[in-house]
């Protein structure tokens, strides 16, 4: 009877133990590209343009102007400088999440991943309806990181453009249109070259279906 009383108690511990136990590091390693995913779209997803129509105007930043939730707008606007802020802090969502998903030590696919998702959650923010910006700001973000090099050479002309045409498409449209020449010629991987491709297309998409319905509404 004490035999298995002591046997009894054993196998208590041991269920306690394993309830209270840490995941493994299997599961951990499971898990872990799993929660930078989300962790990036849920970063991508703070509305820094509806923040800052609430704080400067009082007012919700998707119902003035071209009812877009991002920097171009706010700088039209509210005023320059929370246009300027509000660019500045969503390129940095989308420099950060590429940054952490390096600094986890997570595969290339992750890190394009994480970058991917913080453009989708600025585009559709779970914490607006899914009805957020169009994605250019964090984009610039997550390239800048990834290719570094070519992003920088490109920085003078595309303010340049910027400066003169005081219009954020052409500026952008040239940037983009460069990139993955720039990048081929200075033999950058050639994912990534397809990559600094995909996210302006995927910023191409959702503008022509956040204008389409305005122009079906005009003819």
């Amino acid at each position: 009877m004490a035999e298995l009383a002591d046997a009894a108690d054993l196998k208590s511990a041991g269920l306690k133990n394993r309830v209270g136990s840490s995941p493994s590091p299997a599961t951990r390693e499971f898990m872990m590209p799993w929660l930078i995913v989300i962790v990036s779209y849920l970063l991508g997803s703070i509305p820094t343009a509806y923040l800052a129509g609430r704080i400067a105007a009082g007012r919700d930043i998707r119902k003035m102007g071209d009812r877009n939730a991002g920097a171009a707008n706010a700088y039209r606007e509210l005023n320059p400088a929370a246009g300027i802020t509000v660019g500045l802090i969503d390129a940095v969502k989308g420099a950060a999440v590429v940054l952490i998903a390096l600094a986890a030590d997570m595969p290339q696919l992750i890190v394009l991943t994480a970058g991917l998702a913080a453009v989708i959650g600025h585009n559709w923010p779970v914490f607006l309806g899914f009805r957020g910006g169009r994605g250019v700001s964090t984009t610039l973000g997550v390239l800048l990181v990834l290719v570094t090099i070519p992003m920088l050479i490109l920085a003078l002309p595309t303010l340049l453009i910027l400066v003169w045409k005081r219009n954020v498409t052409p500026s952008m449209a040239f940037l983009f249109i460069s990139l993955p020449v720039i990048s081929w010629l200075l033999k950058v991987p050639p994912l990534l070259i397809g990559y600094g491709l995909a996210l302006p297309v995927l910023i191409g998409i959702t503008t022509w279906f956040r204008t389409r319905p305005k122009a079906l509404k005009r003819a």
